[in-house]
Order: C-alpha cells, then sequence, then structure tokens
C-alpha cells in the first residue's frame, strides 16, 4: 500500500451521475499516492448506491443532509494525506492536476496553497472568463473582496494551513468558499499555477451559486474577518469599504422589498465601517 500524499474530498448532494464522472476524474490521475474521501450528504436519489460501486478505489462518508461545509469539513477530518484537494461533483480535473500541484509544492515547500487555471462550460458550452474573474498570484486578500476568486475545485492545500485558520465554516449554506479564501488570503499567498488543470461545470438548476441572499453572507464573512484581528490596516481598510458598497446594495434591495428592519440593520452597518475606517469597530453579528 502506497501512503496517500493527497487526499481528494468530494462532497455531494443528488448528482448520481455528476459525482460518478468526478470520481473517475479522480481515478484516471498520473499522480497516484491519493485517497479519495466522497462525503454523500444526504442524498436521496442513487448517489449512495452508485458510490457503493467503485470498491475500495475511494472512501465513502454518508452523513445527514448538513450542507456543504460541514460534508468538506467531515472528508478533511477523515483524510490522512499530507495535501487537502477539494473537488465539486459537478466539476472534472484533466489528467495531470494532481501531478502537477504536487510537483509546485516539492519546489516551492513555503507555499501552503496554490490553484489552477480552469475551463469554464456553461449548460455545456465552452465560455471565456470576464476580465475581472482572472484569478491572481500571491497576497490577493484585497482582489477578493468583491467577489471569489478561488475555486474549490482548482485548490491544494498543505493540510497544517486547516490548523491555522479553522474548517469550513457550516454555518454558511452558500459563499462558504468566499469565506475561506478571505481567511487564508488575508494571512498567506493563494499561488496561482496558470495551466488550465479543472473543467468547472456551470448553470444546473441545483448549484449554491443559484441560492438568494448571497451578498448576506459575503457581508458577514468581511465582518466577521474585520472583527478577527488578523488584518492589517490596509486590508482593514479595503475590507471597510467592500462592507460599505455591499451593505448599501444590499439595504437597497431589502427596502425595495419591504424588508424594512433588515434594511435598517445594514444601514447601521455602513455607518458602524465608516466610523470603523481608522479605528477597529465591532461589528454586531445578527439583526
Amino acid at each position: 500500500m502506497i501512503s496517500p500524499v493527497v487526499s481528494v474530498i468530494i462532497p455531494t448532494f443528488n448528482r448520481c451521475e455528476w459525482v460518478r464522472e468526478a470520481v473517475n476524474s479522480v481515478l484516471a490521475q498520473t499522480f497516484q499516492a491519493v485517497e479519495v474521501i466522497v462525503v454523500d450528504d444526504g442524498s436521496t436519489d442513487k448517489t449512495y448506491d452508485m458510490l457503493m460501486t467503485c470498491g475500495n478505489s475511494i472512501k465513502v462518508i454518508r452523513q445527514s443532509n448538513r450542507g456543504v461545509s460541514a460534508a468538506r469539513n467531515q472528508g478533511i477530518v477523515h483524510s490522512t494525506g499530507q495535501y487537502i484537494a477539494l473537488l465539486d461533483s459537478d466539476d472534472l480535473w484533466l489528467p495531470r492536476k494532481l501531478e502537477i500541484q504536487v510537483d509546485f509544492f516539492l519546489t516551492n515547500p513555503e507555499a501552503l496553497i496554490c490553484q489552477t487555471d480552469e475551463i469554464w462550460i456553461r449548460n455545456g458550452v465552452r465560455v471565456n472568463p470576464g476580465k475581472r474573474h482572472q484569478k491572481p498570484s500571491g497576497m490577493i486578500f484585497e482582489s477578493s473582496l468583491a467577489l471569489c476568486l478561488v475555486s474549490p475545485s482548482a485548490v491544494m492545500m498543505n493540510r497544517s494551513l486547516f490548523d491555522r485558520v479553522g474548517l469550513f465554516n457550516e454555518s454558511f449554506p452558500a459563499c462558504e468558499d468566499y469565506d475561506m479564501w478571505l481567511r487564508i488570503g488575508c494571512r498567506y499567498p493563494i499561488h496561482l499555477i496558470p495551466d488550465k488543470l479543472v473543467i468547472k461545470r456551470g448553470g444546473h438548476v441545483d448549484q449554491l451559486s443559484r441560492l438568494p441572499l448571497l451578498d448576506s453572507y459575503r457581508i458577514q464573512s468581511i465582518r466577521d474577518i474585520m472583527n478577527s484581528g488578523h488584518l492589517d490596516p490596509v486590508q482593514y481598510r479595503a475590507a471597510a469599504s467592500m462592507l460599505i458598497q455591499k451593505c448599501r446594495i444590499y439595504a437597497d434591495g431589502c427596502q425595495k422589498r419591504g424588508r424594512l428592519e433588515e434594511a435598517v440593520f445594514y444601514y447601521n452597518l455602513i455607518e458602524l465601517a465608516g466610523m470603523g475606517v481608522d479605528q477597529h469597530a465591532a461589528f454586531p453579528e445578527e439583526i
């Protein structure tokens, strides 16, 4: 038996055919010192039965439906590899993805996280990401505040990173990855390998990015990172500026839809963020 160098974590919920293709793309990797952990997050279709046909090539963890963060965390906790690679169950890897990332870590032993570039497929058609979606490399915290610039399926992390920043926030039904990359990106460089080694498939109806209220979770994440004490003054001012921008858009939307109490809460956050740009203010957690 080869001890796993990389643990691959695949969370899935009711994606029987998608996850079969995702697993096959891992088993086809040129780098073979891998354990594959699929966390079935309470699927009610044939997902679990299909996974059982894979035999000893994968480890399956079954849990009640608790969301993607809890599923990823379960996989991470039960993993044994030095490096953790995440793969969403609707995405695919090209065969040399893990090999190239492991080589990167061997060449750059101080690095804790890297991601590759990716190919975007929407409703079966290849599309080109817009300029604002182009991935930066290095200390990317400020540029990551506006939108998520790290793809879960593209990253590989030294498992020690989770001891430093914690696991995924299980209270987030969406934007949990945005939250994680802010927590990492304010303290450590996130390196980019420019090879397109991930096929990112989107456009289907069950994507978490289609959930409502996404900006409320991003606002909560920025609020949490501003309260964390980990930001330097430049990062704090950038976070406060983005918090003001996102709160104004969200509060205006709440007011337009008659959610007045919620609107008042976010308008108040704008005032607190404005006052706290030069002196770190503590932000309330709930409406």
